[in-house]
């Protein structure tokens, strides 16, 4: 069953260094490369990777950085149809410093993404109604991604959302119309405005979030695994133990395994297992998509795993 990514491209600029530079200071870069990126093509791209049929609704620049974007998608045979080039625009752009204890600190500019609009949708429709998933993330206008919910209401189609990067002032009703929410620690702060620095807080946290209506909560969590609550039910899926050299682009990971899995079996917590598990493949390699392994790469890094 085919998947709708309906979101983000960027153009990585990774730097990799032993130290962030503190205010004022400059650091010198032990490695640097440009990679394409963004969660919304990161997650296609992972998607993709594993096989799975994937639809990409995006805007890309019509520079250098967007003709790029546009042939990676090719290249990991996903379906371009719907990747529009803005006009005038450069292309989204993030700034990625990767420290040596592989932890990440980001960098944006939107770019050709805020050109992604409801409209946009609207004229995928026919396309869209014929996808069993929609994959939605934040770095788009919150309006399309609303619109893209409503679009999927109306016809039926689950929805997966990504609440990345935190956006305060993302809407409950709207959230509480998707099936799956899936932030990390610190965006799950952000939106509840509550402390998630321990596990029983993150179960606080995600459990006010399904009071308010969510169905399904999933908090990853990093090398602590992958909390998932829903009205009935809170379940742990402990991470596998890898030696971590790069963390970027770990959670998109998930997310794209996720989507693949559960599109083809329905079954959200083997979904959430193998989704932990591709996504510390991820963290064992530098870069983002480059981390990404290929279907056949992930079964056997699984079976070394069982």
């Amino acid at each position: 069953m085919k998947i709708a990514v309906i979101g983000s491209t960027m153009m990585d600029l990774v730097s990799y260094t032993d130290k962030i530079p503190a205010a004022g200071e400059t650091c010198e870069s032990e490695e640097f490369h440009i990679a394409c990126g963004g969660k919304g093509a990161n997650q296609a791209i992972a998607a993709g990777k594993l096989g799975a049929d994937v639809l990409m609704l995006t805007s890309v620049g019509d520079d250098l950085f967007g003709e790029q974007a546009r042939k990676n998608f090719a290249e990991h045979h996903v379906d371009t149809k719907y990747v529009r080039t803005a006009k005038d625009t450069m292309n989204g752009v993030a700034t990625i410093l990767v420290d040596a204890s592989s932890q990440n600190r980001i960098l944006i500019h939107k770019g050709a993404n805020d050109r992604l609009t409801p409209a946009m949708i609207a004229a995928a429709g026919n396309d869209l109604k014929q996808c069993g998933l929609f994959v939605l993330q934040l770095e788009v206008p919150l309006e399309t991604v609303y619109a893209a919910i409503i679009f999927a209401r109306e016809n039926h189609i689950p929805v997966l959302l990504n609440p990345a990067p935190a956006v305060k002032e993302l809407s409950i009703e709207m959230v509480c119309q998707c099936d799956f929410f899936v932030p990390n620690e610190t965006e799950l702060a952000a939106l509840t405005r509550m402390p998630t620095n321990s596990l029983d807080e993150i179960r606080k946290a995600a459990a006010q979030l399904v009071s308010q209506g969510m169905k399904n909560v999933i908090v990853t969590m990093g090398d602590k695994g992958v909390l998932w609550l829903n009205g009935n039910q809170q379940e742990l899926v402990p991470a596998k133990h890898v030696t971590a050299v790069d963390t970027t682009g770990a959670g998109d990971a998930f997310i794209g395994c996720f989507a693949a899995c559960y599109t083809s079996t329905g079954d959200i917590r083997q979904s959430l297992q193998e989704a932990s598990l591709y996504a510390a493949l991820s963290v064992t390699k530098k870069g983002t998509q480059d981390s990404y392994a290929s279907y056949a790469e992930f079964k056997s890094f699984a079976a070394e795993k069982i």
